[in-house]
């Protein structure tokens, strides 16, 4: 049986970020990654590293999200000078756009309670006129009635980034153990045991960050993942000369030049199929916000699930029953990889969570619990 510091269950972006995160705190980690016959939300991930839309009702999700933001910039710079790949991360700020007086209205009255709920920790955001937008984002069409912005925002592409955490985690000594599912686990504390393929390997520290395998993983080391899948489809436009620079929330131009047209929250299940009133709708939105998209051709679309929490905020849990075991379940494998390598794994590495951690626990859905 081959033996390791840690185990890591999960090659996506979560358990991938978290996997280096330990590799680089010296653990001898092993990744075990099921590989793109698993329901992969990094593959189709928007890129984005977003921060004025989290948090809401939930300031521990905010300042976490905070956190990560301000971590990016570290992890973008210490890939490319590790590993090479420069994973296209920008934080110009991010804005989210209105299309009625309505939407601007609920925009504004969302983000005043989030910066309320902030306290002393702060929450600076600031409601933009059409004017002050064109100067921002050039070719901006007259339905755009105003929009949100905030600083904290930025944007990365999604798959240099994987393929950074892979070549920087193998680099530090990590091994990784691709198209492998586990077949069994045995869990006691700080000893667990799998079985995957042909290896039989153990650790005193686990973690899962499969996704959506979660739910089915987690109650065999004591934990809780009540996570479920939420269809997102994202459109690409051919490549055009540089636009803008600044995201918006459905809306992004990649370092390449196409235009990433996104945002669609679909309950359905396990379908990863393309439905085109969808896309329509996608694409008259996108038109509507910059008319000048409607004489570009679509090259790319897809569908990836996402992984949500009942509550759509993040789920981090240590095991009371089978110490050394720990979870990681969320929607932002992006916009939280810097919180993953930077913070997350190394409380891991540490063998306990921070108490800061304690209100994104799965306990809180336990009603008894709560009561």
């Amino acid at each position: 049986m081959k033996q390791y510091d840690a185990i890591v269950i999960g090659g996506g972006l979560v358990g991938s970020t978290i996997a280096y995160g330990l590799a680089r705190e010296g653990l001898k980690t092993a990744l075990i990654d099921e590989g793109d016959v698993a329901f992969r939300a990094s593959r189709g991930n928007f890129g984005l590293v977003w921060v004025q839309s989290k948090g809401f009702g939930a300031p521990h999700y905010q300042r976490w999200t905070r956190l990560s933001s301000e971590e990016w910039p570290k992890l973008a710079a210490e890939l490319k000078s590790r590993t090479g790949i420069d994973v296209g991360h920008e934080r110009p700020g991010g804005v989210h756009l209105c299309l009625s007086e309505e939407e601007f209205a609920e925009r504004r009255a969302r983000l005043e309670q989030m910066r309320e709920e902030a306290g002393n920790f702060g929450f600076d955001y600031k409601m933009l006129t059409p004017g002050e937008l064109r100067d921002m984002l050039p070719g901006i069409g007259p339905a755009v009635v105003g929009a949100s912005w905030t600083h904290y925002d930025g944007h990365a592409n999604s798959l240099f980034l994987l393929h950074a955490l892979h070549k920087g985690f193998v680099e530090r000594g990590g091994t990784y153990l691709p198209n492998r599912t586990v077949d069994y686990a045995a869990a006691q504390p700080n000893d667990f045991r799998l079985g995957s393929g042909a290896d039989e390997i153990s650790a005193p520290k686990i973690v899962l960050a499969a996704g959506l395998g979660n739910a089915k993983l987690a109650p065999l080391f004591g934990l809780s993942a009540p996570v479920r899948p939420q269809r997102g489809q994202i459109l690409v436009t051919e490549r055009t000369r540089r636009v803008f620079e600044m995201p918006t929330t459905t809306v992004r131009q990649t370092i390449e030049g196409g235009i990433m047209i996104g945002d669609s929250m679909e309950d359905v299940g396990f379908d990863t199929s393309q439905r085109p009133g969808v896309m329509a709708a996608m694409a008259e939105r996108a038109v509507r916000t910059f008319p000048w998209l409607a004489e570009l051709q679509i090259v790319r679309a897809w569908a990836a699930l996402r992984v949500m929490p009942p509550d759509g905020t993040p789920i981090y849990d240590e095991s009371e029953k089978f110490p050394g075991a720990f979870t990681a379940n969320c929607h932002s494998g992006v916009t939280l990889a810097g919180a993953h390598a930077n913070a997350f794994a190394p409380m891991v590495a540490a063998g306990a969570l921070d108490p800061m951690m304690a209100p994104f626990s799965a306990e809180r859905f336990d009603v008894s619990q709560a009561a």
